[in-house]
């Protein structure tokens, strides 16, 4: 079960990430046009893969392609680990990001497999800070009340990334830093063991 951030948390998480990003390279020529054009073809993406009718197995296949190509999972998985990430051997680090790829899509696979018969709605963007860019949609589903997701754009990777997601209030990168915190708590502090757990969760 995804821990609920409280506000200082998500606070947190949203501030290290762009931190993060920040530290990673020089302030790049993003504009919020094309911050707006990223995220418009990554939900029309995530549109056709829910509606597609296609099975649980196969959808996260597909929004593994879609993290992969349009998401900075690099920085999402760094930023999950923390400061256990520094002490990472580079060949930990390496297995540890696959296998916080694979997660990723699952988890989030799952999540958006809710979404079938809705649709998700780009309205609007803004900048937020230098070079970071925050795009605001809105999830449509079959029965509910709809509601936000936003997503953080930056271009810090050489070109042009989501690195965070807020569902409904719920922030990604705050999220995934407890539960990978929590998991790498329960394996002793072991990297190792982190890695092979991540492999079979999500």
């Amino acid at each position: 079960m995804a821990i609920e951030p409280t506000r200082r948390s998500v606070i947190a998480g949203l501030m290290a990430g762009a931190t993060t990003l920040a530290l990673a390279g020089p302030v790049a020529a993003l504009t919020t046009a094309e911050a707006r054009d990223l995220v418009d073809t990554v939900v029309n993406d995530i549109n056709r893969v829910i509606n597609s009718g296609g099975s649980l197995d196969q959808m996260v296949g597909q929004f593994e392609h879609i993290f992969d190509k349009y998401a900075d999972v690099d920085i999402i998985a760094q930023s999950s680990l923390g400061i256990a990430f520094r002490r990472a051997t580079p060949a930990q680090r390496r297995a540890y990001i696959a296998a916080f790829r694979g997660y990723i899509a699952r988890k989030y696979g799952k999540r958006f497999r809710e979404f079938i018969g809705g649709k998700i709605e780009v309205t609007g963007a803004r900048q937020i800070k230098s070079g970071i860019y925050e795009v605001s949609s809105l999830a449509k589903l079959r029965g509910e009340a709809p509601f936000d997701l936003k997503w953080l754009v930056s271009d810090k990777a050489g070109r042009n990334l989501f690195f965070n997601m807020i569902i409904d209030g719920v922030n990604m990168l705050a999220t995934e830093r407890q539960e990978i915190g929590a998991m790498l708590d329960r394996n002793g502090g072991n990297i190792d063991k982190l890695i092979a757990e991540l492999k079979h969760s999500g």
